[in-house]
């Protein structure tokens, strides 16, 4: 499903004109990018909470020059699923469709 298909779906259980839900999904996700931008986590119960996670400084390798450099401390966006959110896919959901199973 793609953010397209999320804006009608939502229009038509709702009745809001796709117009008023695209610019309010737009809103929701630019403040959760500014909430996540300036370290603080945003949690919604019962789907999930948006958190902000840091990832240690460790040694990579430049492959073409077969080079070690370091890669330093930094901090990365993710989402950690609701328990609830996580029983309702594992209780429905058997096998993905064929033509998701590569994304």
């Amino acid at each position: 499903m793609r953010k397209a298909d999320l804006v009608a779906a939502i229009s038509e259980k709702t009745g809001v004109p796709k117009v008023d839900v695209l610019v309010t999904l737009e809103t929701f996700f630019k403040e959760v990018k500014g909430s996540l931008a300036e370290g603080e986590n945003v949690y919604v119960r019962g789907f999930g909470s948006f958190i902000v996670k840091k990832r240690a400084k460790k040694i990579g390798r430049h492959i073409k020059k077969n080079k070690a450099i370091e890669i330093p401390e930094h901090f990365i966006p993710a989402f950690k699923p609701a328990k609830v959110f996580v029983e309702q896919v594992k209780d429905n959901v058997t096998a993905l469709p064929s033509d998701e199973s590569d994304d």
